[in-house]
């Protein structure tokens, strides 16, 4: 049995000693062994992270934006150095196979990547003559303090590719609320930060409840919270700092849906719904939990799918040969297994039931192997609810416009996707899709860190999602100056129009 590690938040560049008496244990999802125990840091704590946010802020803020980026040109460096090491720390403790958690550790690397252009993103506008003799300029400026509320699912991507490269590029600082049960890799990457020649107190991370992270939702020094995880939680995030007057943004649950119409070359499209479906054993806001199928190829779908799946190689997350690893804890394995009998309890087909599963040497992991469900009917909730688990529905209809109908019924809409060879049907799809993602024979429509992660719906509260453009906007304030430079014979003058250069 490895060694347990006591892990320490983070704060002003240093590990420090917790003063809690709250432990939790986070597990080797693959051999179901504690590999740390993750400090409940106190309030003061808490107090203590945004404390030396908001010390380091000056400092940080006043450093040109292009020294900035040269510290983010060093951790992309970093973290190709150090692949292996943080692709091994997501697969311990998240158990995604070695293929997920390598790209979960890239997808950080793509994040910093988009981040290095902060320079060129960073401009505002400027018009000579915005009135006569007036000109005017727009600045994007930074918030000041701002925090990041990690889920489990994506140890490195989320944290360090979505929330603090674009936050410190633009000349923000953070304090990151690790998921308890993912914590590592986080903590990993703070200290190639400081590696990088980040200065103290730009990066702090900690790990506590939901009860010492509501400090942060209320904190008058907090300008901004960013968020990801489940709908309860993010609605309760967006009321609760929006009403204190806190930018926010709050990406929560999907049920993303897949319509397949009958002229789809069966095979490749049911390999691409295994892979969205079942990658990551689930567990992300952009698996593909729901198959709606036209009837005329239901039947050869769903047994290539069934046929497909059945191969998936089950196993640790350390095998590189692994195609579907555990779930994250006992707990959430006993969740998802209460949900395939809630299916079974509410009349769907099981074809496919991944309980019970065993791998040889590692029977104490939080195994689950892919579960299909065939003949999901309307109000039945395993078509409905997120599961986040290996766990597909397959839901039957008629046409393209039942399907897109069914589609859009469901409260979530992260993504949605379309199979077809059918341009008109694909464009028509595109229009009229609620999905804030789309993609068109592309199971997983997670665009590239250029493009904004857009969800729609319940799947997201606030006005400016992550990443992309609206990343920069949302970590920025608009600073706008307008100027009038007197020439002689106006400097003499003593009259100043009511609307002195707007009109």
């Amino acid at each position: 049995m490895s060694e347990v590690k006591k892990l320490r938040p983070y704060i002003n560049g240093e590990f420090i000693e917790s003063k809690t008496e709250k432990y939790s244990d986070a597990y080797d999802p693959s051999t179901g062994e504690v590999i740390a125990k993750v400090p409940c840091c106190t309030p003061d704590e808490v107090e203590q992270a945004v404390a030396s946010a908001k010390a380091a802020y000056p400092g940080w803020s006043s450093t040109p934006v292009v020294k900035r980026v040269q510290i983010l040109y060093k951790m992309r460096q970093l973290i190709e150095e150090h692949l292996d090491e943080l692709t091994y720390l997501v697969a311990q403790e998240n158990g995604k196979n070695w293929s997920e958690a390598q790209g979960d550790v890239l997808k950080a690397k793509e994040g910093t990547e988009q981040a290095i252009s902060a320079p060129s993103l960073m401009m505002g506008e400027s018009l000579m003559d915005a009135s006569k003799g007036y000109d005017t300029v727009l600045y994007r400026v930074p918030l000041g303090v701002c925090a990041g509320i990690i889920p489990f699912n994506f140890p490195s991507m989320i944290p360090m590719g979505w929330m603090t490269p674009i936050c410190i590029a633009c000349g923000n600082t953070i304090v990151l609320k690790a998921a308890t049960f993912t914590p590592q890799s986080a903590l990993r990457f703070a200290e190639l930060y400081k590696e990088a020649g980040l200065p103290d107190g730009v990066i702090n991370i900690v790990t506590c409840s939901r009860h010492e992270a509501e400090i942060l939702l209320t904190h008058p020094d907090v300008k901004a919270i960013t968020f990801v995880g489940s709908t309860d939680v993010g609605q309760h995030i967006y009321s609760t700092a929006a009403a204190s007057g806190k930018r926010v943004q709050a990406l929560c649950e999907a049920k993303n849906h897949a319509l397949v119409l009958n002229d789809s070359p069966v095979e490749r499209t049911a390999a691409g719904i295994i892979n969205s479906s079942f990658g990551c054993a689930g567990e992300r806001c952009m698996a593909l939990p729901v198959v709606v199928v036209q009837e005329g190829i239901a039947d050869r779908l769903v047994a290539e799918i069934v046929k497909q799946a059945s191969k998936m190689k089950i196993g640790p997350a350390y095998d590189k040969t692994t195609k579907l690893g555990p779930v994250i804890n006992e707990a959430h394995r006993r969740s998802v297994s209460s949900w395939i009998q809630k299916g079974i309890d509410e009349g769907a087909t099981l074809v496919l039931d991944g309980r019970n599963v065993k791998v040889e040497g590692f029977e104490k992991g939080f195994y689950l192997g892919p579960t299909i469900f065939d003949h999901v009917k309307p109000g039945m909730t395993v078509g409905e609810r997120e599961i986040f688990g290996p766990v597909l529905c397959i839901k039957r209809v008629k046409t393209f416009e039942e399907g897109l109908a069914v589609m859009n019924e469901n409260p979530f809409a992260n993504g949605s996707v379309i199979f077809t060879q059918n341009g008109h049907y694909a464009r028509e799809f595109v229009r009229h899709t609620d999905g804030g993602m789309v993609g068109v024979n592309v199971g997983i429509p997670v665009p590239v860190g250029y493009f904004t992660f857009s969800g729609h719906k319940k799947s997201f509260f606030g006005d400016l999602h992550c990443l992309g453009k609206d990343g920069y906007r949302f970590y920025t304030d608009s600073k706008v100056v307008t100027t009038r430079w007197f020439d002689e014979e106006e400097s003499k003058s003593t009259t100043v129009s009511t609307w002195d250069g707007t009109i």
